[in-house]
Parts: structure tokens; C-alpha cells; sequence
């Protein structure tokens, strides 16, 4: 199977450029399309800063324009999005087919001081519950930047069956190389895949310069790197394979052990 992720900074309103790209995939029989954090919607220290009535009419652009993409292309797009209920933003996922849109609420939120997305969204703290869909055949679930730091997530993954990870972040500032460990640790341990897609770009405030390096890239369930993007703007093209999976499972047998003891 085929997938792509689209390593992007904020887009504009026009839809030519997600056009330009998702050509480029149903050429290249991709059947589902990645795409960074706040791709869609501007980033996070920008909303701090928008009114609620600019925000709404961002998301609404944007998903008006995935569905049409969505169905115009035969294309799966998974893409974070800013939903606006009412006088609460919510920060979720949402899954575009040609036939339907679903949405996917994060579930742990980031919380540092000079980056607290738990206090801005109105999301609801709650027991967690993995999202996870098929498609032809191969499990998916996905986990945002912050949630993949936390065990239990991943132990769920585990329990679930899961084939591919996908992860949508904005990483900057200098975790590329601890991310890059992160990721192969947890795709050798879980014997998945994941698929990450960074975002690009700049935003400066008073006190600090946050550069996204994208960098976004396959790992496979080995926890090798197959493919890797730079630091601009780009489009990765890759193939997953449910056999590499299983035989993963097979030769290391990390679930097996786990569940002999009941520990998933």
C-alpha cells in the first residue's frame, strides 16, 4: 500500500497547492495522504492571538476543501484540524474519504508554560480510547507528537493489532535527534510502522525563534528509517507492507511475552 506525507507550514486559503500535491499522489497511487500539524490551521502561538470568528472561518475553508479534494482524488487524507464549537476550540484529527469525514479529538495535550495547548483547547480530559480504522486491510491509529511520548499509549497500540502509526507534529527547537531516536525505539519495540509528518517553517514572538525542521520520515517496524525528508517543504512517497509487520511480530515476539504475563 502506499501513503504519503505532506511536510507543510500553514497553507494559504487558496486550495492550488494541496491540488498540486494530491495530483502528484493519485499519479503515484498513494491511497492516503499525511498531513502536518497545524497545516490547515495557523499555528498554535497565532491562535493565542486570532479571534474565534478567524478561526472558524480557517477551519471551515479547509475542510470544505479536503472533502472536495478528498473526493476528487480517491484519496484518505488524515489531517489535523481546529474545530470551533460554539465559543470552544477543540484541537482534533480529522479523517477525510470520498465519502464521509470523521474526526478524532486529541486526547493529551501539551501543558508546558510557554506552549500550553491544554489550557488554550477545550478539549476533555477523559480515559483514553485509541483511534484506530482499517484500510485494505491494515490497521491504522494515530498518535499526535505529545501523546507519543506516553507508554500506555503505545501499549494500546500493541493490545489493538496495530500496523502503521500515524503521527502529525510540529517539533522545533533541538529535539530532531531525540525525536529520531523516539521514533525508532518505539516502531522496533511495538513492531509497527510510523509514519511522521513534521511541520516546516518559522514563528518568531518577543523572547523566541521556533524553527520547524520537518524531517519527517518512514520507520519501519524494525525501527530503521527507510525514507527521510530535509527541512523545507516536501512531499514523501512511500510503501508499507503488512508482511514486514508480521514478521516482525514474529521474530521478536515482544506481545507474545507480554500477554503470557497479562501485561496487555
Amino acid at each position: 500500500m502506499k501513503l504519503a506525507a505532506l511536510q507543510l507550514s500553514t497553507l494559504p486559503m487558496s486550495e492550488a497547492k494541496l491540488d498540486y500535491y494530491f495530483r502528484i499522489c493519485e499519479n503515484k497511487g498513494v491511497e492516503l495522504i499525511l498531513l502536518s500539524e497545524y497545516a490547515l490551521n495557523s499555528f498554535f502561538k497565532e491562535l493565542e492571538q486570532m479571534p474565534i470568528l478567524m478561526i472558524k472561518e480557517q477551519t471551515n475553508h479547509k475542510i470544505q476543501a479536503l472533502k472536495s479534494l478528498s473526493k476528487k482524488y480517491n484519496l484518505v487524507v488524515i489531517a489535523p484540524i481546529v474545530l470551533v464549537r460554539g465559543k470552544k476550540l477543540i484541537k482534533s484529527t480529522a479523517k477525510f474519504t470520498p465519502k464521509s469525514v470523521h474526526y478524532y479529538n486529541q486526547q493529551f495535550l501539551i501543558n508546558f508554560k510557554h506552549w500550553n495547548e491544554e489550557k488554550f483547547f477545550d478539549n476533555k480530559i477523559e480515559p483514553y480510547k485509541s483511534p484506530i480504522f482499517t484500510l485494505n486491510k491494515i490497521r491504522f491509529t494515530i498518535i499526535s507528537g505529545f501523546e507519543a511520548h506516553f507508554d500506555a499509549i503505545w501499549q494500546e497500540a500493541m493490545r489493538k493489532n496495530v500496523d502503521v502509526v500515524l503521527m502529525p507534529t510540529s517539533s522545533t527547537f533541538d529535539s530532531l535527534t531525540r525525536w529520531q531516536e523516539l521514533l525508532k525505539m518505539r516502531a522496533f519495540l511495538n513492531s509497527m510502522y510510523i509514519l511522521r509528518a513534521n511541520r516546516v517553517g518559522n514563528y518568531s514572538d518577543k523572547s523566541t525563534s521556533w524553527k520547524f525542521y520537518g524531517h519527517s520520515k518512514l520507520v519501519n517496524p524494525y525501527g530503521e528509517i527507510d525514507i527521510s525528508l530535509g527541512d523545507k517543504e516536501e512531499i514523501l512517497l512511500c510503501d508499507i507492507d503488512k508482511n514486514q509487520v508480521l514478521d516482525a511480530k514474529k521474530l521478536w515476539g515482544w506481545k507474545k511475552d507480554l500477554s503470557k504475563r497479562g501485561m496487555i
